[in-house]
C-alpha cells in the first residue's frame, strides 16, 4: 500500500463528492503527470477502480430513488459494450504487432477531457431547459407517464441512444472519461424531460457495466496496477463521502468554471503531446 496514491485518491474522492464530476477527468492525468504512469495503465486501473466505486452509489439509487430508468440502460449498453469489447480487441491486436497504443491513448484522453471540461459550461444550461419543459408539463393533465422516456428524436430514439452508447464505449475505453459528466449530458440532450435525479442514477448505473468490461479488458492487457488500485480505493472511498458533505457548502457557480478551466488545460497538454 504506497500511502502517496492513497492521499491521491482521497484528494480525488473528495473532489468527485463535492463536484459530482466523475473520478477519471481527475484521475487519470493525476497518475501520469504526478506518478509518471504510462497513459496506458493509468486508464485500465481507473476504470476498474471507476467501477468499483460507482457501485453503492446505483445502490443508492435504485433501492431509495427509484431513480434508475433500466430501458435506457439497456439501450445505451447496448452501444457501450459491445463498442468496448471492440476497442479492446483492436488494442490487443496493435499490442500483438508491436504496435504502439500510448499515442493513441494520450491522443483519446486529451479530447476526452476537452469534452467533459465543454460539457460542465453546458450542463447548466441543459438542466435548466429540462427543469422548464417539466414546468411547462405540469399544466397538461394529460401528459404521457411515458413522456420522460420518449426523448428528443421520437421513433429514432432507441437508435439515438445506441449510438451515443457507442461512442461512450469506445471513449471510456481509451480514456477512462466521459461515463459521469458525458454521460450525463448526452442523457440531458436526448431526453431533456426526464427528472434530474434520474438523469444521475441512469448515468450511473450504465456507468458501472462499461467501466468493468473495459477495466477488465486493460486487466487481461496487463494495463492495470492491482497495489495502485487497492491504494486509491482506501483513500477514495472516505474522501467520497467527506467530499458529498462539504458539497452543499460550495457555491456550485464557482467549482464548475475552475473545474473546467483545469481541465481545458490538462486537455490541451495531453492533445499536445
Amino acid at each position: 500500500m504506497n500511502v502517496a496514491y492513497t492521499l491521491s485518491g482521497f484528494f480525488v474522492g473528495l473532489l468527485v463528492g463535492v463536484t459530482g464530476v466523475g473520478g477519471g477527468s481527475l484521475m487519470t492525468p493525476l497518475l501520469v503527470f504526478l506518478f509518471g504512469f504510462k497513459p496506458s495503465v493509468a486508464v485500465g486501473t481507473d476504470l476498474l477502480f471507476a467501477a468499483i466505486t460507482k457501485t453503492s452509489g446505483v445502490w443508492v439509487h435504485h433501492t431509495k430513488h427509484g431513480s434508475v430508468d433500466w430501458k435506457v440502460v439497456a439501450w445505451l449498453a447496448l452501444g457501450s459494450i459491445p463498442f468496448a469489447v471492440m476497442t479492446l480487441l483492436a488494442l490487443k491486436h496493435f499490442m500483438e504487432i508491436g504496435q504502439e497504443t500510448s499515442g493513441a491513448i494520450t491522443f483519446t484522453l486529451g479530447v476526452a477531457l476537452l469534452l467533459t471540461a465543454a460539457s460542465l459550461l453546458v450542463r447548466s444550461v441543459l438542466m435548466r431547459n429540462a427543469a422548464k419543459n417539466k414546468i411547462d408539463d405540469s399544466f397538461d393533465d394529460d401528459v404521457d407517464e411515458d413522456l420522460e422516456v420518449i426523448g428528443r428524436f421520437h421513433h429514432l430514439q432507441i437508435p439515438a441512444t445506441i449510438f451515443v452508447g457507442a461512442l461512450l464505449g469506445i471513449l471510456v475505453t481509451l480514456s477512462s472519461v466521459g461515463a459521469g459528466a458525458l454521460g450525463t449530458v448526452a442523457l440531458l440532450f436526448l431526453y431533456p424531460k426526464m427528472k434530474t435525479v434520474k438523469i444521475v442514477g441512469t448515468d450511473l448505473a450504465h456507468a458501472i457495466p462499461l467501466t468493468a468490461v473495459a477495466g477488465l479488458g486493460h486487466l487481461s492487457l496487463g494495463n492495470v496496477d492491482v497495489v495502485l488500485l487497492g491504494s486509491l480505493l482506501v483513500g477514495s472511498l472516505p474522501g467520497i463521502w467527506i467530499g458529498s458533505h462539504l458539497s452543499a457548502k460550495i457555491p456550485e457557480w464557482l467549482l464548475r468554471p475552475v473545474l473546467a478551466s483545469l481541465l481545458l488545460v490538462i486537455g490541451i497538454k495531453f492533445v499536445l503531446q
